[in-house]
């Protein structure tokens, strides 16, 4: 399985991608499981996430990381405080 992948764009970069269009998902800080049923590609906007995959190391990112989360991944997500992001899943 693919690992989690965290890159840095430039703002053209987003808009070109169309990012800035995508719905927008905020939670307060917590801890809970996830399961993803399909690839999710998502820039934060504001927040400190730590991913814990079931089978792998833990991933830090926050706000200005551009993420992409595999399909099929089973992780856990602490979020430390409050994030917001855009997201879409293929």
């Amino acid at each position: 399985m693919a690992d989690i992948k965290i890159t840095k764009l430039s703002k053209d970069e987003l808009k070109n991608m169309g990012v800035f269009s995508w719905p927008t998902w905020e939670k307060e800080a917590s801890t809970f499981p996830w399961h993803y049923d399909s690839k999710e590609t998502c820039y934060i906007l504001e927040g400190k996430v730590k991913v814990t995959p079931g089978n792998g190391e833990s991933v830090e990112f926050e706000a200005g990381d551009f993420v992409e989360f595999p399909e099929g991944m089973d992780c856990t997500w602490e979020i430390n405080t409050t994030v917001k992001k855009h997201y879409k899943f293929d």
